[in-house]
């Protein structure tokens, strides 16, 4: 079929509206953002109606694709990456004597030598591009086998989507939507013909009907047919193993002639035939809506044990697990009596230069190790890079290398060699499950406590904290914790490596809400990490991704929003609670800034009405769209499996600690993400959360507020990077801490801030006849990094953790609030080496919620 121009410039200007304004140049309204993510959605309408539409897009963004290069503009690499990759992924064929993968391969090769992200993607898709040159439709092929979770030779894992939302907090037509997105079922059979389709026509193009090759799989019985589906994925995998392009490609022709006279289909002599090219969907990936609403992955433990397929490996493991547990109390039992013996026979032995050169650690061992030692042996010890050392900071890139740990072995007799042998044999066992677990939960500590870090260029967040920090010691401390070591916040580093073994089950958990959902999926993360580091269930096996779509919260839902009252005593200029919002979405803001295509193709969801991307869209009438046994799914739909299927890279975002001390003398500690409420606003928003209870209590602004007593302490961060303690002594009505992260302007590099944002009561007005309240209020807005709060005498006040209202405690004495770090985070990923200064340097890593963005952070 021969395309007018007509044809191609469309293409060319769908593809130019799905690029507009990602530069930092164009500068253009928020009113032309609304309808941004359809732009993307309508071209690959208009790829579907005829399958040569693909070939034409693809030749148009590597035109765009050499104009970026010659220009420089960073913005568009990972859009043009992306959308090259998965158009490519859906294109029905690419003639062999078209040169247009190989011109690809030369196109993104040449971004390698490019700063990070985007060196990254484009080594992706040019992995992508090397199995097609070698076995066209492999692509297509593992995605759909992942997701459908078809068993078969050589099978590559699996893929689980789950969709974690409360129906209580989204509107009904959003739920609709995604019920209907889990309710698809389609049968293995017609994925099985369809994944066969699609292998003969990207390979052979129009050489056999489709009609023909369909109705042929049609008589096969499931047997039979799910015997020439292993075989078909056989030959594919194969060819993409090989070195040899020509080769590969020909295994590939041979391969497939060979089922189709298995098939009885007639030969063809000719390269093509009256037969015409079908566009052949990409199957709905397996969908599962769990209603949560709670702090913890449980409810997600409980549905994933539950799967069949994945039932086996939990019953493996915890067999393993009693087998390890056993194994380890024999050894402990046979290590403990022969350290007792040892003891025995060198207790007046010791050696008098065995602690010679030890100058910081008066009790380390007398081995040879330690005689150069010149640290503690109770805490880490770890030296800084020669261009680190000098400036204090870690540079752009740090990839350590694994080293082995220390063994301190005990002075005298050496131990008899059936002790040995086992400890060697312990030293020396695998650690796969362990390394595969910690490479799931970016956990850099092993069970093991083997130092352990993937040799793949780290990736870091820019939003993440990279200055140092020096602990101030409280006069109340003991002189021990007067001499801990000088901590460096390190930026974070994700402890996943890309080359992850593929056979492992990969779980998507999409989670669906406002910043307070941020918040219990931060919540719900830590408090995964620590059971799966006490006892490896879910993650032995088990990696995880997730993705975070931004909705907005149901206030009519939520309680009595609508029954606020304004006070007669408010005026317009009152810094009262309207100032923090009933529920924001600053979370999804932050990743659209870090990420330009995510707020192109999730954020902007957020100014799209509901009714319009929840609607269904209408079947195509073109001959060239396979006729599919799925209903047409709405828009929405289609985009969050874009989502989920295209954003590969996280960013990382920061968790923050807060350290509670109840009145009766409880010590709790909690973790957020975005906001930490105190005093009246957290007061507020229990009453709001009443519903239709809070009429009895009503709902007063901060001049009606009973104002606290309260001793504050905080780093206030200057532009400089750094950090002032300041200790005043405040009367407040609320204290509110809140990240950072509404304009690019606020974002920092090395440094991620917490806005405090104090209402401080400068004059009251007490009567004993009329209501008495505040009548001049001040605010203060300071950036800083590290918090404390105490109540003067008995004052006691409320806290609430992101706007979440069932994250809100009463009788709050003190309030410490630090960034988060993980637990043991200064030794579980260090090497241990000696320093020349008695002052122990230690990298801090920090704990941050991974969000799945399609590029990464920009730089």
């Amino acid at each position: 079929m021969q395309h007018t121009s007509c044809t191609e410039d469309r293409i060319q200007h769908a593809l130019d509206r799905c690029l507009d304004g990602l530069r930092t140049s164009e500068c253009l309204s928020q009113s032309w953002n609304t309808g941004w993510c359809m732009n993307r959605w309508s071209l690959e309408e208009l790829l579907k109606r005829d399958p040569e539409n693909f070939l034409i897009l693809l030749q148009q963004i590597l035109k765009r694709a050499r104009q970026v290069q010659e220009e420089c503009e960073y913005e568009l690499v990972a859009p043009l990456t992306i959308m090259f990759e998965s158009t490519l992924l859906q294109t029905p064929y690419c003639p062999t004597e078209c040169d247009l993968l190989v011109e690809a391969r030369e196109v993104f090769h040449a971004f390698l030598t490019w700063p990070e992200p985007y060196s990254s993607v484009c080594h992706s898709v040019l992995t992508t591009i090397q199995q097609e040159l070698r076995a066209p439709g492999i692509s297509y092929h593992r995605l759909v086998k992942e997701e459908q979770g078809i068993t078969a030779e050589r099978q590559r894992g699996k893929t689980i989507t789950v969709l974690l939302l409360n129906p209580a907090d989204v509107p009904q037509t959003f739920l609709s939507v995604v019920q209907q997105l889990s309710a698809i079922d389609v049968s293995q059979r017609e994925i099985g013909i369809n994944l066969i389709k699609h292998a003969f026509q990207c390979n052979l193009g129009t050489k056999y009907h489709t009609h023909t090759l369909h109705l042929a799989l049609q008589s096969l019985s499931d047997d039979v047919l799910s015997h020439t589906l292993s075989c078909v994925s056989a030959v594919l995998e194969t060819a993409a193993a090989m070195t040899d392009t020509n080769a590969a490609r020909a295994h590939v022709l041979k391969g497939l002639e060979e089922v189709r006279e298995k098939l009885n289909i007639p030969a063809c002599n000719s390269t093509t035939s009256n037969g015409m090219l079908q566009f052949l969907k990409l199957p709905t990936a397996k969908c599962y809506t769990i209603h949560w609403d709670t702090d913890n992955f449980d409810v997600l433990s409980e549905f994933l044990e539950s799967e069949p397929d994945l039932a086996s490996l939990f019953s493996e493991a915890q067999t393993e697990e009693d087998e390890v547990d056993e194994e380890d109390a024999d050894e402990e039992e046979e290590e403990d009596e022969e350290v007792e013996m040892e003891r025995y026979e060198t207790e007046d032995c010791l050696d008098p230069r065995a602690s010679m050169f030890s100058t910081t650690s008066s009790l380390s061992t007398a081995s040879k190790d330690s005689m150069l030692s010149t640290s503690s042996d109770f805490s880490p010890v770890s030296t800084l890079s020669s261009s680190s050392q000098a400036s204090g900071t870690d540079s752009d890139f740090c990839e350590d290398i694994e080293e082995d740990p220390h063994v301190l072995m005990p002075i005298g007799k050496n131990k008899n060699g059936t002790g040995l042998s086992k400890r060697l044999s312990r030293l020396f066992k695998p650690r796969g499950h362990s390394l595969c677990r910690a490479k799931s939960l970016g956990n850099t500590d092993c069970k093991d406590k083997k130092d352990f870090l993937p040799a793949a260029r780290s990736k870091r967040s820019n939003s993440m904290p990279q200055q140092v920090l020096t602990l101030t010691v409280e006069p109340a401390q003991s002189e021990s914790a007067a001499m801990k070591p000088v901590c460096y916040r390190k930026r974070p580093i994700l402890s996943s490596d890309e080359d992850e073994d593929r056979g492992t089950v990969l779980i998507r958990v999409m989670v669906f809400g406002a910043d307070y959902v941020a918040g219990k999926l931060a919540r719900a993360y830590n408090s995964l990490r620590k059971r799966e580091k006490l006892s490896p269930r879910l993650t032995k096996y088990c990696r995880m991704k997730f993705f975070f779509v931004p909705v907005k919260r149901d206030q009519i839902a939520n309680g009595g929003v609508s029954q606020i009252s304004a006070s007669p005593l408010k005026s317009a200029q009152d810094v009262s609670t309207d100032v923090y919002e009933y529920s924001t979405n600053n979370i999804a803001h932050l990743l659209g800034m870090l990420d330009p295509w995510y707020e192109r193709n999730t954020l902007c969801l957020l100014d799209l009405p509901l009714h319009v991307v929840c609607q269904q869209t209408s079947k195509s009438d073109s001959e060239s769209v396979e006729d599919s046994v799925e209903e047409c799914l709405p828009i929405m739909a289609d985009l969050l499996l874009y989502y989920c299927r295209n954003a590969a890279r996280p960013a990382l975002i920061q968790l923050y600690q807060a350290e509670l001390t109840l009145a009766g003398g409880e010590t709790r500690t909690e973790v957020f993400i975005h906001s930490l409420e105190l005093g009246h606003t957290a007061a507020t928003r229990a009453i709001k959360a009443m519903g239709a209870a809070s009429k009895r209590f009503g709902i007063d602004g901060d001049r009606e507020a009973v104002p606290l007593s309260l001793e504050v302490v905080y780093n206030q961060v200057v532009i400089s990077g750094r950090s002032q303690k300041t200790r005043v002594e405040k009367v407040c009505t609320s204290i509110n801490l809140t990240k950072v992260c509404r304009t690019l302007e606020e974002l920092d590099p090395k440094m991620e801030f917490l806005q405090l944002t104090m209402t401080e009561v400068l004059k009251r007005q007490n009567s004993k006849t009329k209501r008495s309240y505040n009548q001049q209020l001040s605010v203060t807005q300071v950036k800083v990094d590290r918090f404390r709060v105490c109540g003067s005498g008995n004052t006691t006040f409320a806290v609430c953790l992101d706007q979440d209202e069932k994250k809100i405690l009463q009788s709050v004495t003190r309030c410490e609030v630090s960034v988060c770090y993980k637990p043991d985070g200064c030794s579980d990923w260090l090497k241990v080496r000696a320093l020349s200064s008695q002052m122990e340097q230690t990298f801090c890593s920090l704990l941050c919620l991974p969000i799945s963005t399609f590029s990464g952070p920009q730089p």
